[in-house]
């Protein structure tokens, strides 16, 4: 399981310019099934997203696919997490 911190960067005011392309790719996490939650850092920080079912390398590989990460709107920074305990509704990241 990770978190996927994506902070704004010193071009976060070429974000206009990305946004359909950082959408597309968001969605595209959704409906892979990779991205768990996606939503803001509050306030107007970024973003950070939940990923599970997939390794490093490939995480690693689709967050530098995003037009956010390319464009330098964003840093992205990528933390994992080995979960050892949850509630039962969220039994299936263990």
């Amino acid at each position: 399981m990770f978190v996927v911190l994506l902070r704004f960067a010193e071009n976060k005011d070429a974000a206009g310019t990305h946004m359909s392309g950082h959408q597309e790719w968001i969605r595209r996490g959704l409906d892979d099934g990779v991205f768990l939650l996606v939503g803001s850092i509050k306030p107007g920080l970024g973003g950070a997203v939940l990923a599970h079912g997939t390794s490093l390398e490939e995480l690693e590989k689709r967050v530098n696919d995003d037009p956010f990460v390319a464009g330098n709107v964003v840093g992205a920074e990528i933390i994992e997490i080995a979960p050892g305990m949850a509630d039962e509704r969220l039994g299936f990241l263990l």
